[in-house]
């Protein structure tokens, strides 16, 4: 039935469509499912499944039947991790992505082609501007596929996926299109994550690219490059200390820009701010983390990436539960301001309750609750709605 339901007869019917669309999404959700049987039966059904996904990747020809399955593959892969895949499932998988990419670049060339021809006009560039919109939607999907190839295997697959480094190394040349440089970065990003140290083998490719990309045009670049700033001071090596020392300027210049908090690029920024705590915390000799934390409490909460927000949130508890002096202030004067980043981000509902961060973040206030004076002095520089949203915490966390 999975096999059968992706065949395309060549005049496939929009039921025909929607239904090789839902046997996509259930996939996943059987996998789940068959946990329930042992991990026996969950592999079998697995490799039934692995095969004809894998053949669907390579032969569906409707690209948003395609895009439902490399989703669902991801989370099929994400669901099983590692050792999931067999050597001929990556040796196909390979030679599909690889085909994937390659035709996204024949097809902006061809695109290119078509913008100076002498029948081009305006309904000419809204058909130009879909079939771009629908390759940009195929990359992500191939992004989806391999962070959860990342996720799953770290490091020991950089060797299968070195087959594909020169068509990522091009997404992010300077001349491409942002979303190719986006998802170029976003890769890049798992390679770091995922398979620190050893990625920085493949630093000369991605380096310089991610240091300039930061201060991007792109909000969606930005935000791609700082990221992966991030967890290169997090899961990163050694070997990448200087490029983080490197980078704390360019995060600053970003996050201090004039129109860095409106709506098109408050999650660039939010990400940015999220880097340079990742930098103090995890490799704090590279920077003066005393002359960079007043700016950086300054800039919290945040509240639009909520991932980015519990790690901002959870460096602001380690530095609080270790009586940090720059952060509490002399004789505690800092507090009230920290009690208002905690209500702000209550209010914007920037962590989850039953987030160990929310605990830890209510044990602050619950503490400073028994010193008196103390908590009488920070709630009266409170308005109500930021009294009534620590209260929530306390209630809820």
């Amino acid at each position: 039935m999975i096999e059968q339901a992706f065949e395309d007869s060549g005049h496939i019917s929009l039921t025909m469509k929607r239904v090789r669309v839902a046997a996509a999404e259930s996939m996943p959700l059987l996998l789940e499912c068959a946990r329930v049987r042992g991990p026996e039966y969950l592999t079998q059904m697995w490799h039934f499944m692995c095969d004809a996904l894998i053949k669907a990747i390579g032969t569906e020809p409707d690209s948003d039947v395609l895009s439902e399955i490399m989703h669902s593959f991801a989370k099929c892969i994400e669901v099983m991790g590692d050792g999931c895949l067999n050597n001929e499932h990556f040796e196909e998988l390979g030679g599909i992505l690889k085909a994937k990419l390659e035709e996204h670049f024949k097809n902006q060339e061809l695109r290119q082609v078509k913008r100076q021809d002498e029948d081009y006009d305006e309904q000419v560039e809204e058909s130009l501007q879909d079939e771009d919109d629908n390759d940009v939607y195929i990359l992500t999907k191939v992004s989806d596929i391999l962070h959860s190839i990342f996720s799953s295997y770290k490091e020991k697959v950089l060797p299968w996926f070195e087959q594909l480094l020169p068509l990522i190394v091009n997404l992010i040349c300077p001349h491409r299109p942002w979303p190719d440089r986006q998802w170029g970065l976003c890769i890049f990003d798992d390679v770091i994550e995922h398979c620190s140290p050893a990625s920085f083998k493949y630093a000369e490719y991605f380096l310089r690219p991610m240091l300039q990309y930061v201060c991007d045009s792109s909000p969606e670049v930005r935000q791609a490059a700082a990221y992966g700033l991030g967890v290169m001071a997090q899961y990163g090596g050694d070997n990448y200390r200087p490029f983080c020392t490197e980078a704390l300027p360019l995060l600053v210049r970003v996050i201090q820009s004039v129109d860095s908090k409106t709506k098109e690029n408050i999650n660039a920024t939010e990400n940015c701010i999220s880097a340079v705590g990742k930098i103090m915390k995890f490799k704090p000799d590279c920077v003066n983390v005393e002359e960079v934390l007043p700016h950086w409490l300054s800039w919290l909460p945040l509240h639009e990436d909520k991932e980015e927000a519990v790690q901002t949130f959870s460096y602001l508890c380690d530095l609080i539960e270790s009586n940090h002096p720059i952060v509490l202030g002399p004789n505690n004067t800092n507090l009230p301001k920290i009690f208002s980043i905690i209500a702000e981000g209550e209010m914007h509902e920037a962590i989850k309750h039953e987030d160990p961060c929310a605990k830890r973040l209510a044990n602050v206030v619950r503490q400073v609750q028994t010193s008196g004076g103390l908590w009488t002095e920070c709630i009266a520089h409170l308005s109500p709605e930021h009294q009534a949203a620590i209260q929530e915490l306390l209630n809820s966390a």
